[in-house]
C-alpha cells in the first residue's frame, strides 16, 4: 500500500451517530496506520448540550494512527465546514478522503479509497471517487466512471479541486447557455439537479455538494462510482441537514474487498447512467413521490 490519504470527518451535534461512525471506520484494516481530522462545527442556540456530547465522543481515544480535532467556536454550518476542512487539507496534502457524521463504513472502504487515489492520482479526466450506491441496480459493474458526484464516502485530489467553483450563480449561467446540459445533468429529465442548483444559488439552501457536482461536470470531468456499495448513510431520521429521501438512499454494505483497476478508455458508462436514470425515473416521478405521500400519511406522518 502506498502512502495512505488523511481522513476528514465532519460532525456537528449527533453524538450517537458520530459515535457509530468512528466504531465502523476505526473497524477498517487501515484504520490504525491513517490520519484522521475531524471538523467539530460550533453549536447555534439550542444545541450546546448535543455539542458538548459530540465533543465528548471524538475525544475518546479512537485506534487511528493520529487523531486531529478542531473544534468550530461558531457554528460555521455543513457547506461552510466541508468546504474550508477540505481546501485546508488539501493545502498540505494531494488527496483526501471524506465522511460526514452519519456514514458507516464497510471493513474494505479505507483500502478501496485509497487504492483508488492512488491509482487515478494522475488520470486528469477522473476527479472524484464514490463509495455509496443506493440504487441496488445489480446490472451496474463493481467500478464504474460516471459523470456523476455523489457526497456520502468520497475522496479527491488537490489537481480535481482546484475546479470546485462556490458560486452557484455563476455555475447555473453556465448551464443556462445550453439546455442541452441541463437535460444531460438532470438525467434526462429524471432529477431535478438544476433546480437544486438554482436553489443554492438563491439561498434558499446552502450546498456544497451541488456545487461540487456542477464544477466538475462542467469542466468535462468523470467521477469513479462503485455499483457495491462500502457506504450506508444512517442519518434519515429527521437529525440531519438535507437529509430527506428515507430508505429511497438506504444501502447494503458490501463486506468483501473491492478490486481497483484502470478503466480504459476513460469515457462515461453510458450503461450506468441509464441506470442511475431509471433508478431516479422510478424514485422521483411524480407517481412515485405521491404514493410515498400516501403512506406516510396512512402511518401518521403529516410532515412536508
Amino acid at each position: 500500500m502506498n502512502r495512505l490519504a488523511p481522513i476528514i470527518l465532519f460532525v456537528y451535534n449527533r453524538p450517537g451517530h458520530t459515535r457509530t461512525c468512528l466504531e465502523y471506520l476505526e473497524r477498517n484494516e487501515l484504520a490504525s496506520e491513517s490520519e484522521l481530522y475531524i471538523f467539530a462545527d460550533g453549536a447555534r442556540p439550542g444545541s450546546e448540550e448535543a455539542v458538548a456530547a459530540v465533543r465528548q465522543v471524538i475525544a475518546r481515544p479512537w485506534k487511528f494512527r493520529q487523531v486531529t480535532v478542531v473544534e468550530r467556536p461558531e457554528n460555521r454550518g455543513l457547506a461552510a465546514n466541508v468546504i474550508d476542512g477540505v481546501t485546508t487539507l488539501l493545502e498540505r496534502y494531494d488527496r483526501v478522503i471524506v465522511l460526514e457524521d452519519d456514514l458507516v463504513v464497510a471493513p474494505y472502504f479505507l483500502r478501496f479509497m485509497n487504492n483508488a487515489l492512488e491509482l487515478y492520482r494522475d488520470e486528469p479526466r477522473v476527479g472524484h471517487i464514490q463509495a455509496c450506491d443506493f440504487t441496488g441496480d445489480r446490472s451496474l459493474p463493481d467500478i464504474f466512471l460516471i459523470k456523476f458526484t455523489g457526497s456520502w464516502g468520497w475522496g479527491t485530489w488537490r489537481r480535481a479541486w482546484r475546479y470546485f467553483n462556490p458560486d452557484g450563480a455563476a455555475l447555473l449561467r453556465a448551464f443556462e447557455q445550453d439546455k442541452r446540459l441541463c437535460r444531460t445533468f438532470d438525467f434526462n429529465g429524471k432529477y431535478r439537479f438544476i433546480r437544486m442548483l438554482r436553489r443554492q444559488a438563491e439561498g434558499k439552501i446552502n450546498s456544497w455538494a451541488i456545487r461540487w457536482n456542477a464544477s466538475l461536470f462542467l469542466n468535462d470531468i468523470l467521477s469513479l462510482n462503485v455499483g457495491r456499495s462500502l457506504v450506508r448513510n444512517i442519518g434519515f431520521d429527521g437529525s440531519g441537514t438535507n437529509c430527506g429521501g428515507g430508505h429511497l438512499y438506504d444501502s447494503e454494505l458490501y463486506m468483501a474487498p473491492l478490486k481497483v483497476y484502470k478503466i480504459s478508455p476513460v469515457v462515461e458508462n453510458v450503461q450506468a447512467r441509464k441506470a442511475w436514470e431509471r433508478y431516479y425515473a422510478r424514485t422521483q416521478s411524480f407517481w412515485a413521490k405521491a404514493w410515498r405521500r400516501v403512506k406516510r400519511t396512512l402511518k401518521g406522518d403529516f410532515g412536508a
